[in-house]
């Protein structure tokens, strides 16, 4: 194994060559997409919008700002990055940022290289070290990002205050041969905006009052949310127009795409404790709470749903039918639409709500959405509740049955506590509920068709055909039209009593 080179003279023999940041970024790519290899691995919807315009960018040696709402893989982009870097390069053994041997920057480091020449020692930065990211806020100073005179330095090193070298360097001289990310910069006051423009039009940065300017080597990344532009700042217009390209992101377009990342990013691998069997109709109805919520007239669009929720929604499910396998001390379970229910808050934390929303309240709203959901993948896999075109276009005649079960004023108790074999024992109950649920969803297990059933009822509820109420203990599922009537009765009126005709004599 040939050793890596430890001396400026060493490292000309080896042949290596300094390249730019950007260059280096651009070069690595380029051989990334001729291999065929991904360009940023996780990162699930974007390959025919927003990588493509990210490759453009690398590509042409632009700095460049994402711009989408929360949680759309921003950071996440910004940090792969990283990997188009070369797995290590040379610098100046104890260079605070990271000099470039055969071409210095800093003073200090100019004047070790003319008293030691090629004896000048070096050291090796693995890409690791080179990404370095800041979450803009308002209190970060010009000092913590650019740099400022260190007194101390100053009476240690016995130097006046004049001299470059009682600089301490902020975080961004410190990104020197790297990259440089700041996320949510409208969050960064605008006069320290203006501490960025130098460095992306002229490539240096001046310190205090030194009238030495320091070049720099580095790739500007950053990341914002459009609703800040108005809630808490802006991106100064001259910073704007130094950031050569803007690239748009946005949430998952289709619900395969949405799977996907909750599927990646959702913590269900949880040991042998409790295996939870999470049907992919089920799957589908968490993607189906935020598809309908970025829809909805009660949240506020503006603020965006986060992919985070879904992720959220998904591990309380698992979790709440976990919980339910352990205290009945079962190794296995299934998670069905009661789950869902009770996951309701991993959303409500999650909405910003407009007016209506606020009057309607984070609980009644986020109930809402988990019964749209269901509904829509009940719509999706059964018959139409009210004309089965299976039958000869006879309204809802699948679910007849089920339904003339409710008429008597029979009502079905779901506790949340039910194991799946209790679950199914009290749902066959229920005429023909069995029979289409296993027709339209394929199911095998009892875990699979109770949860099944469960769905049919949340679906026929949802489309009004049944009445849904929310228990201590789960729900209650009851004849929509009984419930009507008796809403329609007076406080003291009895079940059995009409209306009277007033008694007149002879």
């Amino acid at each position: 194994m040939q050793r890596r080179p430890t001396t400026l003279g060493q490292l000309r023999e080896s042949g290596w060559r300094s390249r730019t940041v950007k260059q280096e970024l651009r070069d690595n790519l380029i051989a990334r997409l001729r291999s065929g290899a991904p360009i940023f691995p996780g990162v699930i919807g974007y390959d025919e919008t927003v990588i493509p315009q990210v490759v453009n960018a690398i590509l042409a040696g632009h700095d460049f700002i994402l711009l989408g709402l929360r949680g759309q893989a921003k950071t996440r982009i910004l940090r792969g990055l990283a990997e188009l870097l070369d797995a290590e390069i040379p610098a100046v053994e104890g260079s605070e940022i990271r000099d470039d041997p055969m071409n210095p920057a800093e003073e200090r480091t100019r004047r070790m290289l003319e008293k030691m020449g090629d004896d000048l020692p070096i050291t090796w930065v693995p890409r690791a070290e080179r990404y370095r990211e800041k979450l803009a806020t308002p209190d970060v100073t010009i000092a913590d990002l650019i740099g400022d005179v260190d007194p101390i330095k100053a009476a240690t090193r016995k130097l006046t205050l004049a001299d470059p070298e009682v600089v301490h360097y902020g975080i961004l001289p410190r990104a020197n041969r790297g990259i440089f990310a700041v996320n949510e910069l409208p969050d960064l006051a605008a006069r320290i905006q203006v501490g960025l423009l130098n460095i992306l039009e002229e490539g240096d940065v001046q310190i205090r009052g030194f009238p030495v300017r320091l070049p720099l080597d580095v790739q500007l990344v950053f990341s914002a949310n459009p609703e800040d532009y108005t809630n808490r700042g802006r991106i100064i217009t001259p910073l704007r127009d130094r950031i050569s390209s803007q690239i748009l992101t946005h949430y998952p377009r289709t619900l395969d795409h949405a799977l996907a990342i909750t599927a990646q990013e959702a913590w269900l691998d949880r040991g042998a404790a409790v295996r939870v069997d999470v049907p992919e109709w089920l799957r589908q109805a968490v993607e189906e709470v935020a598809f309908r919520a970025r829809a909805s007239e009660f949240v506020d669009q503006n603020s965006g749903v986060s992919a985070r929720m879904t992720i959220s929604l998904l591990e309380v499910v698992v979790s709440n039918a976990e919980r339910r396998a352990l205290r009945a001390g079962r190794a296995q379970i299934t998670a069905r639409p009661g789950d869902l229910h009770a996951a309701i808050p991993a959303i409500t934390g999650k909405l910003e709500l407009v007016y209506e929303g606020e009057r309607e309240g984070p609980q009644k709203v986020a109930t809402a959405l988990v019964a749209q959901a269901l509904q829509t993948v009940f719509q999706k896999r059964f018959p139409d509740a009210y004309r089965d075109g299976e039958t000869g276009g006879e309204a809802g005649s699948s679910f007849k049955p089920v339904l003339r079960h409710f008429s008597g004023g029979r009502t079905v108790d779901l506790s949340d506590d039910l194991n799946d074999e209790d679950l199914f024992t009290r749902l066959a109950e229920v005429p023909g509920l069995e029979e289409v649920a296993t027709k339209h969803l394929g199911t095998h297990t009892p875990g699979e068709i109770a949860a099944g059933m469960e769905l049919v009822l949340e679906g026929l509820a949802a489309s009004s055909l049944l009445s849904r109420e929310q228990t201590a203990t789960g729900r209650a599922f009851k004849d929509m039209f009984e419930e009507m009537v008796k809403g329609l009765k007076k406080p003291n009126e009895k079940p059995g009593d009409g209306p009277r005709r007033p008694n007149k004599g002879k």
